[in-house]
């Protein structure tokens, strides 16, 4: 009786204790969630934030609220999550123009791309590509620089704003080629590839995920893509690297927090990333759409976030591209 007494008195001593621990640290999440993304709907960033969303609210049986917030190049997104609550409420969907880019292509920004954020995981890498308008007669690479150098200063071409991974690419080309190109911002890669179909501008390096599709549909002209090597997803279509050694400019989406938010939160929400973003039917989704799933942990995705700011900062100046 003794014995089973003191085994009685154990068991609610270890209950009271989780007890107090589950008082002290109420499971996250315990409310919505507002993850923060930096461009329109419809887009690639805003196609990875809802295939995170709908899993976690599946997850969790919490609402986890996709939030767009577009403007100069991703950065309005991003300045409006660098204010918010550092509690584990609001997430943001970063991408190499918000965090690696911008910092370099504006003489002042509203938050620091280091400081402010706290790097949670990669989602996916994936390349732009270059298509032009079926007004246009190039073909292969070679053929658009000889065209490019034949028409100095009467092509135009469309980005989602300065400093946006879709911008920096042309402004190297220009530069390679020595033939400047007039550069029109849009607020997303819709209204960039209807500008394009439509005639309106001649040119374009945007993300796969919306130009792949274009080009297979004949609406507009594949060229090359701008990763170090061809898309698995399209290997048909050449690298730019393979006429112009070196070129290497992807993108990339990932996954952060206020600076200051729990870490505990923060290794969480890490590691149900990489269980959506491992599962074989979101690889095969992401694949089909020229995408590369890529998660990592929050200290992986902090190191390659200051790697990847170090390398653009090198890119930026050599594009010869002017702060605004």
């Amino acid at each position: 009786m003794k014995r089973l007494m003191l085994a009685l008195l154990g068991a609610l001593a270890l209950t009271a204790v989780r007890a107090e621990a589950q008082t002290a640290a109420p499971a996250w999440p315990q409310r919505q969630v507002t993850v923060i993304v930096p461009f329109t709907a419809g887009g690639t960033t805003d196609l990875f934030a809802r295939i995170f969303t709908q899993a976690m609210q599946q997850k969790y049986g919490t609402a986890f609220v996709v939030e767009n917030r577009a403007g100069a190049g991703g950065t309005v997104g991003a300045t409006a999550a660098a204010r918010a609550p550092k509690d584990g409420y609001t997430l943001f969907v970063g991408t190499a123009s918000t965090h690696a880019i911008a910092p370099y292509v504006y003489k002042s920004l509203n938050y620091d791309a280091d400081r402010d954020f706290q790097p949670v995981s990669l989602f996916a890498t994936l390349p732009n590509m270059l298509v032009v308008s079926n007004q246009i007669p190039a073909r292969t690479m070679s053929e658009f620089v000889a065209y490019a150098k034949a028409n100095p200063g009467k092509l135009n071409y469309g980005s989602s704003g300065i400093g946006a991974s879709n911008h920096i690419p042309a402004e190297i080309i220009s530069n390679l080629i020595g033939t400047p190109m007039t550069h029109i911002p849009f607020r997303s890669s819709n209204e960039i590839m209807n500008a394009l179909v439509g005639g309106h501008i001649h040119l374009a390096f945007d993300n796969i995920t919306f130009a792949l599709p274009q080009s297979q549909g004949g609406t507009v002209r594949a060229i090359a893509v701008t990763s170090k090597e061809r898309s698995p997803t399209a290997p048909e279509i050449p690298a730019i690297a393979e006429t112009f050694p070196g070129f290497d400019i992807g993108t990339w989406h990932g996954l952060f927090a206020p600076a200051g938010a729990p870490r505990a939160v923060v290794d969480q929400v890490a590691a149900d990333v990489k269980e959506i973003f491992s599962r074989p039917d979101v690889v095969a989704k992401l694949k089909e759409i020229g995408a590369v799933a890529a998660p990592n942990t929050p200290d992986a995705f902090t190191a390659f976030s200051r790697s990847e700011r170090e390398r653009y900062r090198v890119i930026v100046r050599e594009a010869r591209i002017e702060p605004q």
